[in-house]
């Protein structure tokens, strides 16, 4: 089998995905995350720009666009399950250069792929948004490869609380060719419910945003797919911390009570 028939079977799959019931997308963010996560059974696996970050020693949102599609190349490897692209805000500002950068992402084998509306410290204007996700799915249709496109508004995550532009932004995102609908920072089940109502009958992802926020409940409000972002690294690294102070301090592995 080639690349190209994998990345299709992948591709036709994912999108399958999205048509019924809802699933579950961890993020890893290394080889071997990735195949323990199949192993386990996980039927697709999602980058976290966050995560990659924290591998490389940095916050988030300071990779390169060389760097991201390295970290893409690798997970799409490390697995036979298809992969959804945490691709930030496309690597650039302008809707044509998002384009570009979209191509080389599809060029990978991801199955997906989602783009942000963030503009710094704050979001494109409305109007801008939205081509930048049109242009996305431009450069998708012309690729003639069925990657699935997210459009996500990190409103919520940036402290607006009114959830009517957000759901009038996710709609116009819908009408610009977005395949699923994401507003991560999202916890209130009713603001949820409306979102998945608004949008419908395209897909809705939410991350699961702290301990009070359940599958089982985000399931029955409508929601197509959970991720979890950088949650799973870190977990990983606070243990890594914990393990590594107690080896320090008391010369063992296991913490003293």
């Amino acid at each position: 089998m080639t690349d190209t028939t994998a990345y299709a079977a992948r591709r036709r799959d994912f999108r399958a995905l999205h048509q019924r019931g809802c699933f579950l997308l961890p993020n890893p963010w290394d080889i071997g995350g990735a195949v323990r996560l199949e192993r386990l059974g996980y039927k697709a696996i999602a980058t976290s720009s966050s995560a990659c970050a924290l591998a490389l020693g940095r916050s988030d949102y300071h990779i390169s666009l060389a760097e991201a599609l390295e970290h893409l190349r690798m997970l799409v490897g490390a697995t036979h399950l298809p992969v959804n692209a945490d691709f930030e805000d496309g690597f650039a500002a302008e809707p044509e250069r998002v384009a570009d950068n979209v191509r080389s992402a599809i060029a990978t084998g991801i199955a997906g792929l989602s783009i942000e509306d963030r503009d710094g410290d704050t979001l494109h204007d409305g109007a801008r948004a939205v081509e930048r996700v049109a242009a996305a799915r431009q450069a998708i249709a012309e690729s003639g490869q069925d990657v699935l496109l997210v459009a996500r508004t990190e409103a919520f995550l940036q402290g607006h609380t009114d959830p009517k532009p957000v759901i009038d932004r996710l709609l116009k995102f819908s009408a610009a060719g977005a395949d699923c609908l994401y507003a991560p920072g999202v916890k209130d089940l009713n603001v949820i419910r409306d979102i998945v109502r608004a949008v419908a009958p395209k897909p809705v992802n939410v991350l699961l945003y702290g301990p009070q926020m359940q599958v089982s409940e985000l399931a029955a409000a409508g929601v197509r797919r959970v991720s979890l972002g950088g949650a799973l690294a870190g977990a990983a690294w606070r243990a890594f911390d914990a393990a590594a102070k107690n080896f320090m301090e008391h010369g063992t592995l296991v913490p003293r009570p």
